[in-house]
């Protein structure tokens, strides 16, 4: 039967330190079970592991009707003694009795889908304690089949890596960023902590790392380093803070995949925007000075504006990151949604969120490349050759109306010319003036 939790806006360790008898712990991912997530909800692993450290019987839910609930009045015919509910997206939706068990307190509930700000931090007993790795296991079965390809190529964060933060907090703030709690960085957790031998890889939350002091980076990049296994940051790291020590650690460690940084600013009528434009480029400048390995930069489209100059802003962008050998990947604010250049910045993040497009094609080119197939013409088209303009073979009946990205493009163009000549028929492999070192 469901305990009655006093205090249940975070997780609370006192029923589970205090109860004589084993409990029974349910655990819900809410965003996993709405939408599916890619990554392992790192509270839920660590509250998991604590409890299952005491003794008790720990399981995540892997459907909400496994929790029995009966209608109005609430009535829950419930094998658990204690729930524990997470949720990191305020988009995931949660069934109705969910939230009527919140409000009865009979769940512990906590996660930035709940808190955006100054929510409830885990008890420091179960913040730095090992998490439990296996806690998915049950679900990725369920959901594979037991199919190891599928695992391999769906779960993998799931499996490979040991997840954990090295430091916590940032000097920046920003609106669309959770993570506001401290203003410096500060040691968090060592790397020990967290770092599984089973697990071949780790991959790291720290909200901003470039910004910590010298000694603490420099000690977290030799922890990690000593492990000997391929590491990421994946948030975005700070390019605006890159200094050549920092460039040359990087550069020497064992990196996982694309080193990942951030390019969120890009206007330059404004004094402010402009300082951080030039701070994201000169930054850039210092890293390749460095460093030729793959890199990747977070830009960030719609937040500001929806309209021609964020449109602009995210090409302006792109263009400077050709020119130092990057990759861009286009993260969409939600409110691009209510943008009449919605399909734009589709079109724009297709383009650039597929490397294997955008290193080879221009977005004039892609979208081009799209109408081709769209016509069902793609296998008359000589390999490699991308027309400017369309050119249906003759004899060939086209359709009705063209591609959403190639109409896109049309259609932006005509209302704004002068941007789509500045930006549209830049070429990756044109513009990068280096040499791409892969691992």
């Amino acid at each position: 039967m469901l305990r009655y939790l006093a205090d249940n806006a975070g997780f609370q360790t006192d029923w589970v330190i205090q109860s004589d008898e084993k409990l029974q712990i349910g655990i819900i991912d809410a965003d996993l079970l709405d939408h599916g997530t890619r990554h392992p909800n790192l509270a839920l692993l660590k509250i998991s592991a604590f409890c299952k450290s005491l003794g008790h019987n720990v399981r995540l839910i892997c459907s909400y009707d496994e929790l029995k609930y009966k209608g109005k009045p609430a009535i829950f015919d419930s094998e658990y003694d204690i729930l524990v509910l997470s949720r990191v997206f305020k988009f995931t939706k949660v069934p109705d009795f969910i939230s009527l068990m919140i409000n009865q307190h009979l769940i512990y509930y906590g996660g930035t889908g709940f808190f955006e700000i100054n929510g409830p931090n885990l008890p420091h007993e179960v913040e730095h304690h090992m998490p439990d790795y296996h806690l998915y296991d049950e679900y990725i079965e369920k959901a594979t089949g037991g199919d190891e390809k599928q695992k391999k190529r769906h779960w993998d964060d799931y499996f490979s890596y040991s997840i954990g933060f090295t430091t916590r907090g940032c000097i920046r703030h920003c609106g669309f960023c959770v993570n506001r709690l401290l203003n410096r960085v500060v040691e968090w957790s060592p790397v020990s902590e967290f770092d599984s031998d089973n697990r071949k890889n780790i991959y790291l939350w720290d909200d901003n790392i470039m910004a910590a002091p010298p000694k603490i980076f420099e000690k977290v990049m030799e922890d990690l380093k000593s492990t000997g296994k391929p590491f990421q940051f994946r948030q975005g790291m700070d390019i605006r803070l890159m200094t050549p020590k920092k460039a040359q650690l990087l550069d020497k460690v064992k990196y996982h995949g694309d080193y990942i940084f951030a390019f969120d600013h890009y206007r330059m009528d404004d004094p402010k925007e402009k300082k951080e434009v030039e701070q994201t480029i000169k930054g850039l400048k210092v890293w390749r000075e460095y460093c030729k390995k793959s890199t990747k930069l977070y830009v960030l489209v719609a937040y500001d504006a929806i309209d021609e100059t964020d449109i602009e802003g995210a090409f302006y962008r792109i263009k400077i990151l050709m020119e130092h050998g990057c990759l861009p990947y286009i993260m969409r604010y939600e409110e691009y949604n209510n943008s009449r250049f919605k399909s734009m910045y589709t079109q724009i993040a297709r383009w650039c969120n597929q490397p294997g497009f955008y290193k080879k094609m221009s977005f004039r080119q892609y979208c081009v490349r799209n109408e081709e197939y769209h016509q069902g013409i793609q296998d008359m088209v000589p390999k490699g050759k991308y027309n400017i303009k369309l050119k249906i073979p003759k004899g060939y009946k086209r359709k009705e109306k063209y591609c959403s990205c190639y109409q896109s493009m049309l259609d932006f163009e005509a209302e704004f010319p002068y941007i789509a000549k500045k930006y549209f028929d830049l070429r990756f492999e044109e513009l990068n003036p280096y040499k791409i070192v892969k691992r």
